[in-house]
């Protein structure tokens, strides 16, 4: 005998073997009818294509000759001015941090007053 879960009754029932090979009534269906197309539209190809399809210098040479010549200053402050301020921005962010977590930590470690 075959079985099946009745979500009616939430109990195992008895049933024949087709409804017990295919739970809940689902029954796997043919379609008759071809599947629409995904790639209607015809595509370029790749002859059509410019070498460049962006509107923009490519930069990438000069900033390998600044950033591999050997001139003793550190990479993360070889192009200036902007580069030091977003260094000391990011040390001084790290370090008010670091003392007001160690404040936090007092304060939370000193017993409550009555």
């Amino acid at each position: 005998m075959y079985y099946k879960f009745s979500g009616f009754t939430q109990k195992l029932t008895g049933t024949w073997a087709s409804n017990a090979y295919s739970p809940q009534g689902l029954r796997p269906v043919v379609s008759t009818e071809a599947p629409p197309i995904i790639f209607a539209t015809p595509t370029k190809l790749s002859s059509d294509f410019t070498a460049y399809d962006y509107a923009g210098q490519n930069k990438v040479p000069e900033l390998q000759k600044l950033f591999q010549k050997s001139d003793g200053v550190p990479i993360h402050l070889k192009r200036g001015l902007p580069d030091q301020m977003l260094y000391r921005t990011t040390m001084a962010l790290t370090v008010g941090g670091t003392i007001y977590c160690l404040i936090a930590l007092y304060m939370a470690s000193q017993p409550k007053n009555k």
